[in-house]
């Protein structure tokens, strides 16, 4: 009973109970700090919202959390904003039932957002080659190797920012042809690299190894004072190459990256399930919203590979 008590106190960004939350979600899922933060901010969002009319995410019913939404909707966040902290409310709450913090879960009442469809914005193949080429006659030459060997390899691979500044240097010491990559949820995937990427990787790691700076670092990519890059470094450092590259600095980022990478990918061919496994996604539907972006292509495979495609061309 005690224990029920102190949570229903006005809290703070480290409520006991958001907390306890955070730590099972930790503990089940291996769920990464990047996702464990953002469910701390859309909590405690929700938390302030309910704050203001005297409540609190342990007593809260469905009609208070929909006042919470109409202070979003007053605020102007995005739809995908208010469905990404239903999200984070959603998993909360049925951990507090499932816990027995709670009798009840307010958000079954409750409906998602309607959310506009968006397709995945990439680059394009010429687009790409201009990056790499502006990273290439970057100044010094260590800054031009170390940013041609990550964009090779974000390319090549279509990791996350998160994963690409997480690679260890250990992962590249025998030139591998693959490399074994941890994701989101602790899910590890294969992930093959291809010639152009190991030999970018290969001439990095020679520069990296005459550099005393970074002899105790265990980090591919560390920055110039040695520590590990963060993905805020790697995107600004996106942003000036776009800039170089003569190419709308809004249009690149990391993610985009990851995006161009799928999308040329199945523009040449490859199939969705092969993409899904190269991508780490863990269901087959966040993949197929490629397919959204060309479906020409889908047409034209119809076209060549169904058996009667060639006898309907004949006729």
């Amino acid at each position: 009973m005690a224990r029920k008590a102190s949570i229903g106190k006005t809290a703070n960004r480290h409520d006991p109970l958001i907390d306890g939350f955070l730590q099972a979600i930790s503990a089940m899922r291996a769920a990464s700090p990047n996702t464990l933060a953002a469910y701390r901010r859309d909590l405690f969002d929700c938390q302030m919202g309910l704050a203001k009319n005297g409540q609190t995410l342990a007593a809260c019913n469905a009609d208070e959390l929909r006042a919470v939404i109409a202070w979003w909707h007053q605020r102007q966040l995005s739809p995908r904003s208010v469905a990404r902290r239903l999200s984070a409310l959603r998993q909360f709450m049925g951990w507090a039932v499932e816990d027995g913090l709670r009798s009840d879960n307010p958000t079954r009442w409750i409906d998602n957002p309607s959310l506009p469809a968006s397709l995945p914005k990439s680059l394009s193949e010429a687009e790409i080659i201009r990056l790499l080429e502006a990273a290439a006659a970057m100044t010094p030459e260590l800054a031009a190797l170390r940013a041609l060997a990550m964009l090779e390899i974000l390319y090549a691979t279509g990791l996350r920012v998160s994963e690409l500044v997480g690679l260890l240097v250990s992962h590249f010491r025998r030139n591998p042809e693959v490399i074994l990559v941890t994701g989101k949820g602790g899910r590890e995937r294969v992930v093959p690299l291809g010639d152009t990427a190991r030999a970018a990787a290969a001439r990095w790691i020679e520069c990296r190894d005459g550099n005393a700076g970074f002899v105790l670092s265990d980090v591919m990519f560390p920055t110039d004072d040695g520590s590990a890059m963060t993905r805020h470094q790697f995107a600004q450092m996106l942003k000036k190459l776009a800039i170089a590259a003569d190419i709308d600095a809004a249009r690149v980022s990391p993610h985009k990256l990851r995006h161009s990478f799928a999308t040329h990918m199945l523009n040449r061919g490859a199939d969705l399930r092969s993409l899904q496994s190269l991508l780490g996604h863990a269901d087959i539907s966040t993949t197929q919203i490629y397919t959204a972006s060309r479906p020409d292509r889908l047409a034209g495979l119809v076209a060549s590979a169904h058996p009667l495609a060639s006898r309907r061309q004949d006729r």
